[in-house]
């Protein structure tokens, strides 16, 4: 039985893995190179018939095939057959494997097995065509196993890190949980007791403050009248005052859920009024939001939209008016 000369033609540049992603292109000659060994497998009955038994066995372009279709484990096999059938291409079948254990799409990669196909490659066939591009292999595989480590690492670092912030979230939810309790209990304390001694309004920090003598006792975020700079001069002025008042009512049937009356305008505001012969305007109120928008919540603070009123959500004046009694000091600052 006489087994088919060794082929010198063959090029890592033809189609196979070492091509990487060139399934569909075949030059002529290798064409012909294939067309010829093909021709004399078939004359000779290929290195594959035992003892003149005719078997089906795989082909390069059966493996090739395969791997091309991204079916990388049975184009191993294919070559893993190969090169017990097909000793004299042995060198090139250990490229391609190598290029196959080592590709970016192999979902199965493996770097070692690549490595020790190409270092059998250089160590067993040292005059093989294919040992300088297996050289080039085992340095490109050393450089990705670097950048994979540090990648590695990475995320690595990146996950104890999400996981440390979502701890320290538990913990900041914890303690916002605590604060809410403290704040709760006091203002239920400041209810039986009617310890709410004046309310500071901060125009520049959107803020109302509760206190209780000089201790505060909560703040809300406020909205003010759509032009909020400077004290209110005269009505439709859409401006919110600033000075010294009380709360001299409070309407449980507000349009605006509850309201509490500021007594704008003082002596101070009628006076400057009468100065410039405008009428001052009144109707000044901290209120909640107005009735069938309660949904706006907490984000109607974002926004100045009053006529000259401070505005809080409707959770909060419920609050408020329980905590304020009539007769309440109210200082506005800018």
């Amino acid at each position: 039985m006489r087994e088919p000369k060794k082929s010198h033609n063959r090029s890592p540049e033809g189609s196979g893995p070492y091509a990487m992603a060139g399934c569909g292109r075949t030059a002529r000659s290798l064409l012909f190179v294939r067309i010829s060994v093909l021709a004399l497998f078939a004359l000779f009955l290929g290195c594959g018939n035992l003892h003149g038994a005719p078997r089906a066995k795989p082909t390069f372009e059966e493996a090739n095939t395969l791997f091309c279709q991204g079916n990388y484990t049975a184009s191993l096999s294919g070559y893993a057959r190969l090169f017990d059938s097909c000793p004299e291409a042995r060198d090139r079948i250990l490229f391609e494997m190598g290029v196959i254990h080592s590709h970016p799409r192999n979902g199965n990669k493996d770097y070692q097995k690549a490595l020790d196909c190409f270092q059998r490659l250089i160590r067993e066939y040292p005059a093989s065509e294919y040992r300088r591009d297996s050289e080039r292999m085992i340095f490109s595989i050393a450089n990705v196993a670097i950048k994979d480590g540090t990648i590695a690492d990475q995320q690595t670092r990146i996950d104890a890190l999400r996981k440390e912030a979502a701890d320290k979230e538990s913990e900041i939810a914890a303690l916002r949980r605590t604060i809410a309790d403290l704040e709760r209990k006091v203002l239920e304390c400041a209810v039986k007791t009617r310890a709410v001694t004046r309310i500071l309004i901060e125009k520049g920090d959107r803020r109302l403050t509760l206190f209780s003598r000089n201790e505060a006792l909560k703040s809300y975020r406020i909205a003010l009248g759509g032009a909020p700079s400077g004290p209110k001069e005269r009505e439709g002025d859409n401006k919110t005052p600033e000075g010294a008042y009380v709360i001299d009512s409070k309407n449980g049937n507000s349009q605006y859920h509850l309201s509490l009356h500021i007594s704008y305008p003082n002596e101070r505001d009628k006076k400057r009024a009468q100065e410039l012969g405008v009428s001052p305007g009144g109707d000044i109120m901290i209120h909640g939001i107005k009735n069938g928008f309660s949904w706006v919540g907490d984000s109607q603070a974002d926004a100045d939209w009053t006529r000259g009123c401070v505005a809080v959500s409707d959770e909060e004046i419920e609050e408020i008016y329980k905590l304020v009694q009539i007769g309440t000091a109210v200082e506005i600052r800018p």
